[in-house]
């Protein structure tokens, strides 16, 4: 049987349905945001992890010049060690039709004879390569996509100094090539980077390397291992030009997904709480007004003998209605919102399957924290009324004596109207309630405020990058080093206004436990296309015995100006080097660190080498320069910087960088629905007083602007402190999308709070139309009624 306090329930229920849904969608987009994100990172996770082990990725890449294969049996007698592999790599160009410039691509060998034992590939479309037939080969699902090529198609290569035809007769995918970027970039894009495998024979024949490999791939059993495996394949490798053996966590291509992933998880740690706090502080401010709004008929209902137990629960069971109502949506939201997000990253990170998962934990928490704060808020406004006799409660409360306002009260009522006094008195003799509502509102202008910094921040990361610190129009890398004299070859090219020498080589960072495998770019000092510089975007001065870290890079080792480290050179005569960090350069794109050339170069024993140049060239003589460039056998890239800032772009936009839309769009939901309910809990607090405003002869306009003019302060006084607050949550939420593969700074502009202001303002203006509507057709005998 139904109790007459739940059947009163139901009546509430119904009678405050749009306001309760208005709560309910609060509660619901900040629970869904973390559930999605949550669900994302473990798929993604999930899903990395289980196309590694299925098609074997390797632990321990060894790149050495050239071993026989009768190192690999040392290889396998590794302690730790379970397999072995030798395998051929190289550098290719390939010609595209239509293109002025070759495709950068890296070729990899397979066995003549069945799969690889480790870094399997799986065969997307097509069949597999004949080992008869040394012109067959596979090709990277994704570039054959960008391309449009399929199998049967013919693909014109340059290798080894030798232009080949090849028939491509499978197009293929590889847990080695999820994220792929020319030699020297950091920006994937899937038309300027292909992978082509050719059978091991073929590899030979054309890379000279009959009966030797020039990578070693290593499987082990333990993670623990790893130290004293890459020490052992050091040794074995080292009369053989080996660079270092590397894990897992260092190949390039891991690196990055591994990074973007912890980048989702970061902001999915970071972001998600504000926006879930920020909505439960929300509605703790609503639910406590909506109870205060029913101090009548709490007095009422303990005027008939209902104890404050019974009392509270009933309340308790409207409040957790909404309250848990919103959570359930918001994950069933969540779910739908990361299943449908998960495609897209799948699709960007060249995933063959999905694995889609979802963490339980994510659910508990979104529920229990949602149901906490309008429980305390419900608490908080109870207390308060139950302290009163029924008598007292049913009557409304006391106001405060203002009379003793003096000269200032008699001011106020000659130069404003009754409509607009009224106004102030309600905002002053209610200062908790006023002080909640500008909390609120002020609150959700922060999200908005907080979220477009953040994408005026992607913004600005990409303008740095592309405009402040790389000044050249193209770059040029070499197929080894080679001497400086090659750059007055390129300055004599028609159309070449500047060129500038670079060397970048292979390197270990060490701070003792902290350690970084990456690369130092060699850049001359005074350079004025590729430059070290500052926060402020001033020029860096480059010295001898010094260098040069960006801020993801000094994090990582834990180190500052003036500290030294260690730098284990891997390449040529493979010195170890110790420097002093002279500086902390801005860096939104990866984490590279500088030396001054001819200080590199001395440290390697090869004096005046370069491995590349910046150029600034002539937009009206571009062919012409990519057609001498094309024809030069020691070039072996041309990077287009406009065609690098495209692809940057599109990474922001599609990896993690996307997020941020989901999140600007969510914060506006909150912000909207904070503001909406703002309205609506003011007019059920004054649908009394306004019926009795009508009746006495205020017109519909002047009654309405009694409730809304209080609306429209609380907005107005809320848009400052929205944009303090909106400034403390820029920084949080910015660092949160920040990883070691891009940082995205905090770019608090005139532009982002006007544009969350403006949100506010809609929101408040659109509200309170709402409202005014239902106001204007509200019957006064009803309104004027008690409710029972």
């Amino acid at each position: 049987m139904v109790s007459p306090l739940d059947r009163k329930l139901l009546r509430d229920l119904w009678r405050m349905k749009t306001q309760a849904l208005a709560i309910s969608l609060v509660v619901a987009v900040g629970v869904m945001l973390l559930v999605m994100m949550s669900g994302l990172v473990n798929s993604l996770d999930e899903t990395r992890r289980a196309y590694y082990e299925r098609y074997r990725l390797a632990d321990v890449f060894a790149p050495v010049v050239r071993a026989p294969d009768r190192v690999l049996t040392s290889l396998a007698g590794i302690e730790g060690v379970s397999a072995a592999e030798g395998r051929i790599t190289g550098s290719a160009l390939i010609d595209m039709p239509g293109s002025d410039l070759p495709v950068q691509a890296r070729a990899v060998s397979l066995p003549d004879f069945g799969q690889p034992r480790l870094n399997a590939v799986y065969l997307s479309a097509g069949r597999w390569i004949d080992r008869r037939r040394s012109h067959e080969i596979l090709l990277l699902k994704s570039f054959a996509d960008a391309h449009g090529l399929e199998a049967g198609d013919i693909l014109s290569a340059t290798m080894h100094g030798a232009r080949r035809s090849f028939e491509i007769v499978g197009i293929a995918q590889s847990p080695e090539f999820l994220y792929t970027t020319a030699p020297g970039e950091l920006v994937p894009d899937d038309s300027r980077f292909g992978v082509i495998w050719m059978s091991r024979t073929a590899m030979e024949a054309a890379y000279d390397l009959d009966g030797a490999f020039n990578e070693a791939l290593l499987d082990i059993g333990r993670e623990e291992d790893l130290p004293s495996v890459l020490a052992a394949a050091d040794r074995i490798l080292d009369d053989y030009g080996a660079v270092g053996a590397y894990g897992l966590a260092d190949q390039f291509s891991n690196r990055f997904v591994a990074e973007e992933i912890a980048g989702l998880r970061a902001s999915s740690a970071g972001v998600p709480p504000i926006f879930l706090a920020v909505a439960a502080f929300l509605l703790n401010i609503v639910i406590s007004r909506l109870l205060q709004a029913e101090r009548q008929q709490i007095g009422l209902i303990k005027a008939f003998g209902y104890t404050n137990a019974e009392v509270t629960a009933h309340y308790f069971k409207l409040i957790l209605t909404i309250a848990a109502g919103g959570a359930v949506l918001g994950c069933l939201l969540g779910l739908a919102a990361g299943a449908a997000l998960i495609g897209v990253y799948v699709q960007y990170y060249k995933f063959p399957f999905l694995v889609f998962e979802i963490d339980p934990a994510s659910f508990i928490i979104a529920v229990s924290a949602s149901v906490a704060a309008a429980a305390f808020g419900g608490l908080f406004a109870l207390r308060r009324i139950f302290a009163l006799t029924p008598a007292v409660a049913m009557r409304p409360p006391t106001p405060p004596d203002y009379s003793g306002t003096g000269r200032f009260g008699g001011l106020l009522k000659r130069v404003l109207d009754q409509p607009t006094r009224m106004v102030l008195r309600r905002f002053v003799r209610h200062p908790g309630r006023s002080l909640g509502a500008i909390a609120g509102v002020s609150a959700g202008m922060a999200l908005s405020a907080g979220m477009m910094t953040v994408l005026a921040g992607f913004d600005e990361a990409v303008e740095t990058t592309f405009s402040v610190i790389d000044r050249s129009d193209m770059s040029v890398s070499f197929i080894e080093p080679l001497p400086d004299r090659t750059l007055h070859a390129l300055a004599q090219l028609d159309g070449v206004i500047e060129v500038e020498a670079s060397r970048t080589i292979p390197v270990i960072l060490r701070n003792g436990v902290h350690s970084y495998r990456g690369g130092v770019s060699g850049i001359t000092s005074g350079a004025r296309l590729q430059r070290a510089v500052d926060a402020n975007g001033q020029a860096l001065t480059l010295r001898g015995d010094g260098i040069i870290l960006t801020p993801a890079l000094a994090d990582i080792l834990q180190l500052q100006t003036g500290d030294r480290l260690r730098a284990d050179i891997r390449q040529g005569r493979r010195p170890q080097l110790d420097l002093v960090v002279t500086g902390i350069a801005e860096s939104l794109l990866g984490a590279p660190s500088y030396m001054e050339l001819s200080a590199l170069n001395r440290a390697l024993g090869e004096p005046n080498r370069v491995s590349g140049t910046y150029l600034r060239i002539d937009p009206l003589r571009r062919d012409a320069i990519y057609a001498a460039l094309d024809a030069m056998p020691v070039v072996a890239g041309i990077s287009v910087k406009q065609d690098a800032r495209e692809a940057f772009q599109r990474m922001m936009d599609n990896g993690a960088g996307a997020m941020r839309f989901v999140m600007a769009a969510i914060a506006a939901l909150i912000t909207f629905g904070i503001v909406y309910n703002t309205a609506r809990i003011a007019y059920a607090e004054s649908a009394h007083d306004l019926a009795s405003l009508r009746v006495i002869g205020f017109s519909k306009g002047e009654a309405a602007f009694v409730l809304l003019g209080e609306l429209g302060l609380i907005v107005l006084l809320a848009l400052p402190a929205g944009a303090v607050l909106g400034y403390g949550l820029s920084h949080a939420i910015a660092a949160g999308f920040s990883t070691d593969l891009y940082q995205v700074p905090a770019i608090f502009s005139p532009d982002s709070l006007g544009v969350a202001g403006l949100a506010v303002l809609a929101a408040a203006i659109f509200s309170g139309w709402m409202v005014k509507r239902e106001s204007d057709r509200a019957d006064l005998v009803s309104a004027l009624k008690s409710r029972e």
